[in-house]
């Protein structure tokens, strides 16, 4: 049965609300606990009990942190990097070009100049070398370093980890690995083929903060202190916040201690990105996910690869500010070309259709630093795993985005070992692929049939999944700092959302190129204030602006807005419905 009777609403969605057992389980909650019913909604969702209450809503690292010992090659990858600490070798980090591989890199670096040492900083260019590692890179980096250490790549890099000849490979990753392993020294991967899988979620910074623990533990038990590792989780919220890990057991202790690190504003490189992004308010993994993030892979997407890396790890503030001010213009110049490639792929899919398994559209010039992007977006308004090819001199270099429950990682290596692809891999949620331009009809077409395997073609544009009701006077600040202890929220910890039901819009204005301002209320309580993002790139705003005296159910997040000193809820408006 769908919510408040929507069963298409102004951008076509159903609304649904909490399931019956759901409800119950949240009633209970509020009696045990005294909670506010909105959160009890949210915990009841989670499968949190009463007795569990407490501990979830102020998790505590220490509790939740595995050991590190449990992951395949971890004691080996950090003997030999305490080993190359006490003889002062020379070491290189070679990272991925992303969030998580700048992050993942800044902490060693950090790490190991806080022990004296500096670190040689490798970040492949996403156009000339592509993800990962290869072979020219290796050598090179092999003749002038005796420890090199992959963090975020390698995984599946056997020739490349083979020419480093003369040097030691430490492998920090978190991509699906294949059978045969490189001929590294040590590949810590918990998405290794013979692991367990129970750390399957962690993204690679978190592997090598876990390296960090043990190596901790190593210097300790040689009667030495190493570098305070809590003040190093910022580094780890953003990328996992940005590398979209799931936000649950340890990942979601990362997030809400690193943000509490992060909002001290003691690593420059992140203070510096906060300042160009005009962030005004404690830092949440909002910020982290769609201000910081951006701005932190423009350099990779478009720019020089190793910008984002360098901006984490400096210790300079001048420094800082410089790069954060130069990845801000590269991130400008990033949504340009986002835009008018978006435009030809949603355009090309849109003819393709979207009832098959896999929505994709491949085109000649288009930028490859912003396919994945484009990818999400596709994804975002199909339903559907999507893929985005950009390609040049014959060749197409893409990047695939998934749905829940649709593994897109895996068929992508398929592909790969089968020989349609040049190569791929990736995660679950996420992959890279380069393919022979004549190749990639075919290959598209077999990737379609392994998703569908999977029943990627009964996916769709998902309904709206509220937790309840609330009335404007009920939305105050105490009740959405109160849910916020039950966050942070994100990729598979779904923000809460209300339905405002029956309510009149005050006012609407168009804000920016695309954004929609309103406030509204029930006629009898207080007037509420709302902001809907990107409301014209969709039905949402004109319908809202020209809402004729009509109204409206209005359903999106709560969020706290700070104006001069004071702070007020605001509704973060996703949805709307004729009442």
């Amino acid at each position: 049965m769908s919510f408040l009777g929507v069963d298409a609403s102004l951008t076509g969605r159903r609304w649904t609300g909490p399931a019956p057992e759901i409800s119950r389980a949240a009633e209970a909650l509020v009696q045990q606990t005294g909670l506010a019913d909105a959160v009890c909604q949210v915990l009841a969702r989670r499968g949190v009990t009463a007795d569990e209450a407490d501990a979830f809503m102020a998790p505590a690292l220490r509790d939740l942190l595995p050991d590190p010992r449990s992951l395949r090659d971890m004691e080996k990858a950090a003997a030999r990097v305490i080993q190359a600490v006490t003889r002062k070798e020379r070491i290189a980090i070679f990272a991925d070009y992303d969030v998580d591989g700048g992050s993942s890199a800044a902490l060693l670096i950090v790490w190991l100049r806080e022990l004296g040492l500096p670190a040689t900083l490798y970040v492949p260019d996403r156009i000339d070398e592509g993800y990962g590692p290869n072979d020219d890179a290796m050598r090179d980096l092999a003749a002038r370093h005796d420890l090199i250490i992959c963090v975020d790549c390698g995984t599946l890099s056997h020739g490349p980890v083979t020419a480093a000849e003369g040097a030691d490979v430490v492998i920090l990753d978190h991509h699906l690995g294949a059978e045969d392993l490189p001929a590294a020294l040590a590949v810590v991967n918990p998405n290794r083929q013979d692991e367990s899988g129970d750390l399957s979620h962690l993204c690679a910074a978190a592997v090598v903060f876990l390296l960090l623990v043990e190596m901790g533990r190593l210097l300790r038990e040689a009667g030495t202190t190493g570098p305070d590792l809590m003040q190093m989780l910022d580094l780890v919220a953003l990328a996992t916040v940005a590398d979209v890990a799931p936000l649950r057991g340890v990942n979601r202790a990362f997030v809400r201690q690193g943000l509490r690190v992060m909002a001290a504003r003691r690593r420059p490189g992140l203070a510096a990105l906060a300042d160009v992004a005009r962030m005004d308010t404690r830092p949440s993994a909002y910020h982290l996910g769609f201000l910081l993030g951006p701005r932190v892979n423009a350099g990779g997407r478009i720019g020089a690869a190793d910008l984002g890396a360098r901006l984490l790890a400096t210790d300079d503030p001048h420094e800082a500010a410089a790069l954060a001010e130069r990845l801000d213009a590269l991130n400008t110049e990033r949504r340009e070309i986002e835009a008018a490639v978006r435009a030809a792929a949603l355009d090309q899919a849109q003819e393709r259709g979207f009832d098959h398994g896999l929505v994709w559209a491949a085109g000649t010039g288009w930028h490859p630093g912003v396919v994945g992007i484009v990818a999400s977006r596709l994804k975002e308004a199909s339903g559907r795993p999507s893929i985005v090819i950009g390609i040049e001199d014959g060749v197409g270099k893409g990047s695939g985005r998934s749905v829940t429950g649709i593994d897109l990682g895996q068929p992508i290596q398929r592909l790969a070992a089968e020989g349609l692809l040049m190569r791929g891999g990736g995660h679950k949620m996420a992959a890279g692929l380069t393919v022979a331009a004549d190749q990639i009809e075919p290959a598209m077409a077999r990737l379609t049939e392994l998703l569908e395997k999977q029943g990627a073609h009964l996916t769709g544009a998902s309904d709206l999944r509220l937790d309840g009701l609330l009335m404007p006077g009920a939305a105050r600040v105490e009740l959405v700092e109160t849910l916020e202890t039950a966050g942070p929220f994100g990729a598979g910890a779904a923000a809460p959302r209300f339905a405002f039901a029956d309510m009149a819009i005050r006012f609407a204005k168009r804000v920016g190129e695309s954004h929609l301002k309103i406030s509204f209320s029930d006629g009898t309580g207080p007037v509420m204030e709302g902001i809907a993002f990107g409301a014209y790139d969709g039905p949402l705003g004109a319908a809202l602006e020209n809402h004729g005296g009509a109204r409206l159910h209005l359903a999106g997040r709560l969020d706290i807005n700070t104006w001069r000193g004071r702070r007020t809820v605001q509704l973060r408006l996703e949805d709307a419905a004729v009442a």
